[in-house]
């Protein structure tokens, strides 16, 4: 009687579960109306042109709703497409978005009042090797909205136009969203913008940044995220970067906005490009361990490691005081300057890191000081770091995990 039983659930299922071939914009719009759980809409090769997608569906952990090309690298979106995904658990998988002109190629809502939930998007590209598009508007090539979304194995590169890369947002009215992992993409090279707006990825922004979004980004590579001076550009509290690669990038992992945030493990390699930056502290509670930072060449603000000075009674958009920040066990070799602790980015910026831990760190000072100081620093202890002419006499790290998407491979 149980495998009766157990025979019939599983008919039940597999009928329900439908794979449903999808030839254009205008077909997607109908499917929409009767997707259901577990279905997969099988997206069809071609360019998709200017195509607007838009479903909120719910799926669930056990029957996600999937959306993905019949061959993974083959289906093209050109020109003004968006894909616009809200509700919970559903897939998008294998898509190219080729050289956009849109506000957005990939956001994680449908419209303002259905985010999405649990949803991820995986082996995908955003791509652009045109040259830089005229134009004053602020674009973003993946928004993510909600809570528990995944963003991975993907490849996203050569935007040009103002606005962040990648931007995760969170709502002035619900607290709670965030908790997004973003890992194994492949972040390439992006050309300086000229001004700020360059950002590869933003976590929150001024008007959010003392929301916890718990955001965990881990084992990407950044290589040549020029836009500007934050590569990644911190602005929200709890958020965990660990386990990234940073190359030839001109511009820094940059704890802008926000408190409480991990920086663990990361690799920064400077590999003779100009400009090449590390970490930027602002703000409270964070920790900076275990990171290895290699021929980095920029100084101030894009210094391997540095310390901003905060302003009294700060507006959200100002510069926080550091306090209670702890720097510990991380490796510099062979950087143009290595510790800055005092860095003004305002004329109003006076106070200095207060009740902080400077310890265990080993510095090979060939082309610097180990330590730039200009401001009292009586609020650091300063213990247990190692400073010497020589590299030390460690391996170098190094990140094997895959990146980016498997149909690139």
């Amino acid at each position: 009687m149980l495998q009766h039983v157990l025979l019939v659930f599983t008919l039940a299922v597999s009928v329900s579960a439908k794979d449903i071939p999808v030839a254009d914009a205008t077909a997607f719009a109908d499917v929409t109306k009767t997707a259901a759980a577990g279905d997969t809409l099988i997206l069809q090769d071609g360019t998709w042109a200017d195509a607007r997608l838009k479903i909120h569906v719910e799926g669930s952990v056990e029957k996600p709703v999937t959306i993905k090309a019949q061959t993974p690298g083959k289906v093209l979106f050109t020109g003004d497409s968006r894909l616009s995904v809200g509700g919970a658990h559903v897939i998008v998988d294998g898509l190219w978005f080729q050289n956009p002109t849109g506000e957005e190629s990939i956001e994680l809502r449908m419209n303002y009042t259905h985010v999405a939930n649990d949803c991820r998007v995986t082996n995908c590209d955003v791509t652009n090797d045109l040259p830089a598009a005229k134009t004053k508007t602020s674009t973003r090539f993946v928004s993510i909205y909600g809570s528990r979304n995944r963003i991975d194995h993907c490849y996203i590169a050569g935007k040009t136009t103002e606005g962040t890369t990648l931007v995760v947002w969170l709502s002035e009215e619900v607290q709670g969203q965030g908790k997004h992992q973003i890992d194994h993409n492949h972040f390439g090279p992006r050309e300086r913008l000229g001004k700020n707006g360059g950002e590869t990825i933003r976590i929150g922004d001024s008007k959010t940044s003392m929301q916890t979004a718990a955001c965990m980004v881990e084992h990407n590579l950044f290589e040549k995220c020029d836009g500007e001076g934050e590569c990644i550009s911190n602005k929200s509290c709890g958020n965990l970067y660990r386990n990234n690669v940073f190359k030839a990038v001109s511009g820094s992992l940059t704890l802008r906005h926000g408190n409480g945030c991990r920086v663990e493990n990361n690799v920064f390699l400077g590999e003779g490009a100009n400009a090449t930056g590390g970490i930027r502290i602002i703000g409270e509670d964070h920790i900076v361990t275990g990171n290895y930072l290699e021929n980095l060449t920029g100084d101030e603000y894009r210094t391997a490691i540095c310390f901003m000075l905060g302003i009294p009674n700060s507006k959200a958009n100002g510069y926080f005081q550091v306090k209670r920040a702890k720097v510990t066990n991380n490796t510099l070799v062979n950087c143009e300057h290595n510790v800055l602790i005092g860095m003004s980015g305002d004329k109003k910026a006076s106070l200095p890191p207060i009740v902080s831990e400077i310890s265990g760190n080993t510095i090979q000072t060939s082309k610097g000081e180990a330590f730039e100081i200009r401001c009292a620093v009586d609020g650091i202890s300063m213990k247990d770091n190692q400073t010497s002419k020589e590299a030390p006499k460690i391996d170098k790290p190094a990140n094997f995990e895959p990146i980016g998407p498997s149909w690139k491979k």
